[in-house]
């Protein structure tokens, strides 16, 4: 089964949206970005989601924050992982308490680069506490840019490693990644959105997508 992360809620009523619909993962953002929550808004949001389903799990997304701070809102928000999206070293990750999702922008790397990076943390972190993300490298942004890479390039990695793509997804092009990649999850917030702002309907339509795609 595709996992689905449902990223940039910023709302109580999307987040459910999202449980209803069958998300595996809501992301908060922590971040400086056009969909960054306050921490109580973050902590409504996740009690909402937690009062409302055992399996959703609700993700913390940062970048480049001190990770005293990180550890500090996982607890006060009871995130249940904390996705890394900057330019944090593997050093600063084994400081984070919370299971993590880190963020690898893809660019120029050759694959052989990134398997590299990806087995570097393959070798630090158990399987049930780290995921990588693959999401398309933009200069001056960390992730949110509704743009795609080349999807071939994750395909041998997804074939050794649990990784999650994002980038440029939607409920129309989702199923070409999965019949291509094989991915462990699929991540997707500009492509459930319409006028800039999560849409329901389309949160409905990108599940039923990934759902229905073996």
């Amino acid at each position: 089964m595709t996992h689905i992360k449902i990223c940039g809620i910023r709302d109580k009523t999307n987040a459910l949206a999202a449980v209803e619909a069958g998300a595996d993962f809501i992301g908060l953002v922590f971040a400086p970005s056009k969909r960054r929550i306050s921490p109580a808004k973050a902590y409504e949001i996740a009690s909402a989601v937690k009062k409302t389903s055992n399996t959703t799990k609700v993700v913390g997304v940062f970048v480049n924050a001190p990770s005293s701070q990180v550890n500090e809102l996982a607890d006060f928000c009871a995130l249940d992982w904390v996705q890394l999206s900057g330019d944090e070293s593997w050093e600063y990750c084994r400081d984070v308490v919370r299971p993590i999702i880190k963020a690898i922008r893809v660019g120029r790397q050759s694959p052989k680069e990134l398997y590299a990076d990806l087995s570097t943390g393959g070798k630090l972190f158990p399987p049930q506490s780290f995921i990588t993300l693959l999401d398309s490298r933009v200069e001056g942004k960390y992730g949110g840019t509704g743009e795609k890479f080349n999807w071939n390039l994750a395909r041998q990695l997804a074939k050794r490693f649990p990784v999650i793509i994002a980038g440029g997804l939607n409920s129309k092009n989702v199923t070409r990644l999965i019949e291509t990649v094989r991915p462990w999850g699929v991540d997707v917030s500009t492509g459930v959105e319409s006028n800039g702002l999560k849409d329901a309907s389309k949160i409905r339509a990108f599940v039923k997508a990934v759902r229905s795609t073996h």
